[in-house]
């Protein structure tokens, strides 16, 4: 199991974040990348000859390796939204057919088909939030509705923001392979922590922000796009979208045909000098510690929470159907509204989520922030 990893953040002791699904601290190395960058941009005369694609390619490579992709199958996008719009762009769904959505799934990969799908003449079919947190079943019984119109795409995310519920996608792939469906993951709660491989998960998108769990900057995120969706129209117009154009040869538009991989989906001004190196360090550290002792560390943390907090009167999901790293608490009589300033004001930290309290711990925290979360609880949150 990874240790904690808090020497590497800015964090007093004195502080319990258990805030990452909402966003994650810089680790010092990232800060550090990101001062010297904004230098770099002050001094741009100083910046070695391919400097910006150094960056941008060690980026790729970090972002792959999260995911068990090839370079060349991801793009360099700047949220999942952009990417959704992307796929939204290039996939041609059938009409009179049925695109799956979670029910209060992220507006980035709900919203999209909703705007479409007059066009398209086809429906948006919602699955309900189900009240014991089995999204994967709940999925599968949309996906296989007797008299159902086909379905055509499922749009969900792997981890659902709202309740922690973790949803088996190889499972899910598997029945929408057997409708020759398409599948779009918004990974953005599960990439860097649970295990993810596209080349056998064989999404036709899979996408992921970094300033969540993977310890990164706003603005970066990243885009898998199976080869068999590499052909399409990109939504900008770029230099790096093409085969040739560039303004330092002696002829610029050489050769105006877009890239043959998932290059030609890289969104315009891609050259970070700022946040690009600040992405790749976050990445790159979830690599070196690895899914299955991150996912260790993580899980045991919230299994703590859930034996501590289980018995206070509020609900938690069963184990078997949450994700291993965000663990979301009910109330029977509701959450009172400022629970969430009543726990910060101590120095505790989890969002409202829907009506819950989400509470997602990350490498930099540990049994002692464990220990305070719970008695901090009891004490603002108890009559």
């Amino acid at each position: 199991m990874l240790p904690s990893q808090r020497a590497l953040f800015d964090m007093p002791r004195d502080v319990c974040f258990m805030n990452a699904a909402a966003w994650s601290p810089l680790p010092l190395a990232s800060q550090e990348a990101g001062r010297a960058a904004v230098g770099r941009k002050g001094q741009p005369w100083k910046l070695p000859d391919g400097f910006q694609r150094e960056q941008y390619e060690r980026t790729r490579k970090a972002a792959a390796a999260l995911i068990g992709a090839e370079p060349d199958d991801v793009a360099l996008i700047s949220s999942v939204g952009y990417g959704v719009s992307t796929a939204g762009k290039v996939l041609t769904l059938p009409r009179g057919t049925r695109v799956i959505v979670l029910e209060n799934d992220h507006t980035s990969p709900v919203l999209e088909w909703h705007a479409r799908a007059a066009a398209g003449g086809y429906t948006v079919d919602t699955v309900k939030q189900p009240a014991d947190g089995d999204w994967t079943s709940a999925v599968l019984e949309a996906i296989e509705r007797a008299g159902g119109a086909p379905v055509s795409l499922a749009s969900i995310s792997s981890v659902h923001w709202s309740d922690g519920g973790a949803l088996d996608i190889p499972r899910i792939r598997a029945v929408l392979k057997k409708q020759g469906a398409a599948l779009l993951v918004d990974a953005t709660h599960d990439a860097g922590v649970r295990h993810i491989d596209v080349k056998t998960l064989d999404p036709d998108f899979l996408i992921f922000p970094t300033y969540k769990w993977v310890l990164g900057p706003y603005g970066r995120a990243f885009m898998y796009v199976a080869k068999r969706h590499q052909h399409g129209v990109p939504l900008e117009q770029t230099a790096g979208a093409r085969k040739a154009v560039n303004a330092e040869d002696t002829i610029y538009f050489r050769d105006t045909s877009y890239r043959d991989d998932a290059r030609r989906y890289d969104m315009g001004e891609r050259d970070h000098f700022i946040s690009m190196e600040m992405a790749a360090i976050g990445m790159e550290m979830m690599a070196g510690w690895g899914n299955d002792a991150i996912v260790a560390r993580l899980s045991m943390l919230t299994g703590k929470l859930a034996d501590g907090l289980g018995n206070l009167g509020v609900g938690v999901l069963d184990p078997k159907v949450r994700a291993p790293h965000i663990l979301c608490v009910s109330f029977p009589k509701g959450m009172a509204p400022d629970l969430p300033k009543r726990l910060a004001a101590a120095g505790v930290h989890a969002a409202p989520r829907l009506g819950r309290l989400r509470i997602s711990p990350h490498v930099y925290n540990d049994e002692q922030d464990v220990e305070r979360f719970i008695e901090v609880f009891r004490k603002v949150a108890l009559p």
